[in-house]
């Protein structure tokens, strides 16, 4: 069984927050915007990261982190990126690999919304934990907190940080 925070467009920002949440998991996966890699850093003291590059992230970010990341943990298919659209209308760089081989987790930020939906058609769970950061048209700062236990995606968790 592995914990997850999934968290999105910190744009350099990072609090105790943030931290409180991050100590509880197993891993923390970042999908973008990440802004100053200090950030990173700080979660890295903690626990493993994952993370993609944003479009406001610096070749520096960007030498680091992939624009996509297609992975597994534990039994689950995961594909994260920053920029992806949602189900189904997908963005026109992820589409086809969406379309073609399915991952069952879909994860992406940008939008700054927070939303987690069902593409029926394909089978794909999408997670969008909307934006941590205090940078942005969002009013309250969320992230995604569940676990993955073989191929399951459960115990799902909206976390409310309170307004940027």
């Amino acid at each position: 069984m592995t914990r997850i925070l999934l968290l999105s467009d910190t744009h350099s920002h990072i609090d105790d927050a943030i931290l409180k949440y991050a100590r509880r998991v197993d891993e923390i996966w970042h999908a973008g915007d990440i802004g100053n890699l200090e950030v990173i850093d700080t979660l890295k003291a903690l626990k493993p990261v994952r993370a993609v590059y944003g479009n406001i992230d610096d070749a520096v970010a960007q030498a680091e982190f992939p624009l996509n990341d297609r992975f597994f943990c534990e039994g689950v298919d995961v594909l994260m990126t920053h920029i992806g659209g949602y189900p189904p209308k997908y963005n026109s760089r992820t589409r086809e690999a969406i379309k073609t081989n399915p991952p069952k987790l879909f994860i992406c930020g940008h939008s700054h919304i927070l939303k987690v939906m069902w593409d029926k058609k394909l089978g794909v769970l999408h997670m969008n934990p909307g934006a941590c950061g205090k940078h942005g048209f969002h009013h309250v700062r969320t992230m995604l907190r569940f676990t993955i236990d073989g191929t399951d995606i459960k115990n799902l968790e909206v976390v409310e940080l309170g307004k940027r």
